[in-house]
């Protein structure tokens, strides 16, 4: 199917375009793609017009033999018009029935046909407009939900950002909780670290020395120590500031500065009149009755932690304990020197015997303990030589250790072998002394017979030299320990003795190593013994008690006391 129409004018346009709507709707082209058919075609029409001349349009259907499967329209200028050789416009529209016959004619002139054709083209309009308010309901429809989208984006967004915030806020709690833990730590170790170097020392200047040390420059640019009892007439009064005299008379840390200091349990001054530019901190040094004095610090830098100021006052607490424990120590190491030199025994001078003792406390713990030696005569004129061990260390120890030796004595004026004098001593420490306990060896040298008799109870047993360099270890067997739930006679043992033997009497402490046990250290002792000539002990008897310890004493440290009591006779 193919029409053609004239048009050279505005009626004839409009025909056309009657006649092209109506043959769509009979090829059944939907209400929308007719409507856009008949207003492409009306504007292109309208400017045809406008240029003037004759057009053609032509109209091809899906029925016309060679042409195309949907419904074209040409327009064209009138070959014998004046606008001839112009380009064709053409516009297509898809068929969706494109077998369908179309009878519909070119169109009518009445009024009738063009009030059908007007109603008609109001009826798309209608469909359009239809179609346009679902298109805007769509619309509206998506543009809330694009609007609902928006407001949840929003909202997710404002949520991430309040958990970012928090979580930043979390992280930075976090971060200064760990750095507060870390700060305590650090306090906690430096105070620990602190306390352990004050308390291992028993020295007071010792302690006074330490403090400075280690508070600078962590924790003060400058310490100053004020002991109330080394200021004597010997030397010029120093000035104090006025917070360290209120700290003295008050007990209580005062900080003075021209800014209050807000720490805690410190009382604020006003600044010194010493130096007003400078803060300082002063903390009283107590004491278990009497305060010691006062440390006086300055700030390492404009003022201190308040958590800072808390350990330091705590430290200077601990500081007075030591100082306290070290003054003590230092009296009672008086008292005990005092007593153990009272206790020494001032060797009896026999012809024909040299005697030289050593006496050596622990390193550890006061210059005193349990060990003692001592020699006498008895009435028949024999020398009774006895060293021994009273279990402990201090003052107890030296005191019963005196009573031990004021007993022993006594028994001996009685007469009797050392055998009996140790198994009396015995019987004393059971009976008046139920928790001391005791070793010992007695040895008593005949000056007539040359004869040596001893006897030992839980002791180690003596050492004897012989002229010719030989040693051997008197380890007859022994009695038991002094003041053991028991009942015991202690044996005397004898030997015969040639001029130039020597006897030594020792402590455990001499001769006993937690590592090695005791038996390496009496064969060191033999060893160091018969290093020595008869004419070397004849000659400084001392000075060869002075050699004979230096290498079995190499160890620096001892925890047990340590006694010698060499016996010679002469050659």
């Amino acid at each position: 199917m193919t029409r053609t129409w004239r048009i050279d004018g505005v009626t004839d346009a409009a025909r056309a375009r009657i006649a092209v709507a109506r043959l769509a709707a009979a090829y059944g082209v939907p209400t929308v793609e007719r409507a856009r058919l008949a207003t492409a075609l009306s504007g292109h029409l309208r400017q045809c017009l406008t240029k003037g001349g004759a057009w053609l349009l032509t109209l091809e259907g899906p029925d016309t033999p060679g042409g195309p499967a949907a419904l074209r329209a040409v327009v064209t200028p009138s070959p014998d018009a004046g606008a001839a050789g112009r380009a064709p416009w053409t516009v297509t529209v898809a068929c969706p029935e494109p077998g369908r016959a179309a009878e519909a004619g070119p169109g009518t002139e009445d009024a009738a046909g063009l009030a059908e054709a007007l109603l008609g083209a109001d009826e798309d309009t209608a469909v359009l407009l239809e179609k346009l308010a679902e298109q805007e309901g769509l619309v509206a429809f998506h543009r809330e939900e694009l609007h609902q989208t928006n407001q949840g984006v929003l909202a997710l967004h404002a949520e991430l950002d309040a958990a970012g915030r928090a979580q930043r806020e979390a992280f930075a709690a976090e971060r200064r909780a760990r750095e507060e833990a870390e700060n305590a730590r650090r306090r906690l170790r430096f105070l620990a670290d602190a306390s352990a170097a004050l308390g291992a020392s028993l020295n007071h200047d010792e302690i006074v020395r330490r403090l400075p040390e280690l508070l600078v420059p962590g924790y003060a640019a400058s310490v100053d120590v004020w002991l109330f009892d080394h200021e004597d007439d010997r030397h010029r009064p120093t000035a104090h500031p006025g917070a360290a005299v209120l700290a003295a008379r008050t007990g209580r840390p005062q900080y003075a500065a021209d800014h209050p200091g807000g720490l805690p349990g410190v009382d604020d001054r006003p600044p010194s009149a010493l130096d007003p530019a400078r803060p300082v901190l002063c903390l009283p040094l107590a004491a278990r009755r009497t305060p010691l004095g006062v440390l006086t610090l300055s700030p390492p830098g404009e003022r201190w932690d308040p958590d800072d100021a808390v350990m330091l006052v705590e430290l200077a607490r601990r500081a007075g304990i030591a100082m306290d424990n070290a003054r003590r120590f230092e009296h009672n190491r008086d008292i005990a020197e005092t007593l153990q030199r009272a206790l020494l025994t001032d060797l009896p001078a026999t012809p024909g015997l040299s005697l030289a003792a050593r006496y050596l406390p622990a390193t550890y713990g006061l210059n005193i303990g349990g060990d003692w030696y001592d020699a006498f005569r008895q009435r028949d004129g024999s020398l009774i030589t006895v060293i021994g061990d009273v279990t402990g260390h201090g003052l107890h120890a030296a005191v019963m250790m005196s009573q031990l030796r004021t007993a022993l004595r006594a028994y001996a004026v009685d007469g009797g072998g050392p055998g009996r004098l140790l198994t009396r001593l015995h019987g004393y420490l059971r009976h008046l002394q139920p928790d001391l306990f005791a070793t010992a060896v007695i040895a008593r040298f005949h000056p007539d017979e040359r004869t040596l008799t001893w006897a030992a109870a839980g002791h180690p047993p003596p050492v004897l030299r012989l002229p010719d360099g030989r040693v051997r270890v008197l380890d007859a067997k022994p009695g038991a320990m002094l003041g053991i739930p028991l009942q015991q006679d202690i044996a005397d043992h004898t030997e015969r003795l040639t001029p130039g033997s020597t006897l030594a009497l020792y402590t455990d402490g001499l001769v006993e190593r937690r590592a090695r046990g005791i038996d390496p250290g009496i064969e060191r002792l033999a060893t160091a013994l018969g290093a020595y000539g008869s004419a070397e002990l004849d000659a400084d008897l001392e000075e060869s008690a002075d050699r004979i310890l230096h290498p079995l004493l190499s160890d620096s440290e001892r925890d047990d006391d340590v006694c010698l009591l060499l016996c010679h006779l002469h050659g």
